[in-house]
């Protein structure tokens, strides 16, 4: 793997955080229920993976339908946490997922996390903790388990994927959206009927094109290229992103605390990024 590749692999990732980072505008904008929403999402991203690949090629290998099995646990289990927690808690105690993603990725893939991504750990929940200081505490017991399991799976999701990382991963990715579109929509006949309007088709085809389908062909790009716990680590950016869209929309300028928690992550990634490509410029050079 060359140091281009690493640096492909980073933006990729960055730029898949940073398109998952448009799912809570978008969903305010959906007066649906969360299955329906979730299901309608993935069978729109469904599509456009199909398009991308062509002609998926499907072995039902332990990893690929591990990584599906994971993804749509994931989903479900944030959807769901999102009800029953606030929204601050839902996404801190998801991304506990780098942790999870460090401790899986070493027995599986034998890929040790380095010093600086145990110390990118540390600066990140630093300022995740100061962006979300006023907005924690509160929730339900049984949301924030949710929103921790939710991020183990995600880290399942992750390891997953590495391990697809000489084949072709955005299989496994449209599995978990039919998958997840099966349970969602299946779930959703026996919940009120969504209603449609202009601004709810443009705001779930925004979902299911953008924020998890192309967001889905960034992602494989990004989990071939570099080690699943650096990935996940620059996952945790989402949240950084998510004042921004706002204020672009809204006009909500963000707090205080939520610029200087999204200055620490930032900073924090793009350390360890740094650092992790001279180490491997150097391993190859050396």
């Amino acid at each position: 793997m060359t140091a281009r590749s690493n640096a492909a692999g980073i933006l990729a990732m960055a730029g898949a955080a940073f398109l998952w980072s448009i799912a809570g505008l978008f969903i305010k904008v959906i007066d649906w229920n969360p299955f329906a929403i979730a299901g309608l999402r993935s069978l729109i991203a469904s599509l456009v993976i199909l398009i991308y690949l062509r002609r998926p090629k499907l072995h039902w290998s332990f990893a690929q339908v591990g990584a599906a099995i994971a993804n749509t646990a994931t989903m479900l289990l944030f959807v769901s946490a999102n009800k029953t927690t606030t929204a601050a808690n839902a996404i801190l105690l998801q991304y506990v997922g780098p942790i999870f993603t460090a401790i899986i990725g070493a027995y599986i893939l034998k890929e040790r996390a380095r010093i600086e991504h145990w110390l990118g750990f540390l600066f990140v929940a630093v300022g995740m903790m100061v962006m979300f200081m006023d907005k924690l505490g509160g929730g339900l017991l049984l949301g924030n388990i949710l929103a921790v399991m939710s991020g183990l799976t995600f880290s399942f999701f992750f390891v997953f994927m590495r391990m697809q990382k000489n084949a072709s991963p955005l299989e496994s990715i449209l599995l978990a959206h039919w998958f997840t579109a099966a349970i969602g929509l299946g779930v959703a006949l026996f919940l009120p009927h969504p209603v449609f309007t202009w601004q709810v088709a443009g705001a779930i085809a925004m979902l299911g094109i953008f924020q998890v389908g192309v967001s889905a062909i960034l992602f494989t790009v990004a989990i071939k290229r570099i080690p699943a716990v650096f990935a996940n680590l620059i996952a945790v950016i989402e949240p950084v992103f998510n004042p921004v869209w706002v204020f672009l929309a809204l006009g909500e300028a963000p707090g205080l605390q939520a610029i200087i928690g999204g200055i620490v992550i930032i900073i924090a990634v793009t350390v360890v990024s740094v650092i992790s490509a001279r180490r491997l410029e150097s391993r190859k050079t050396g």
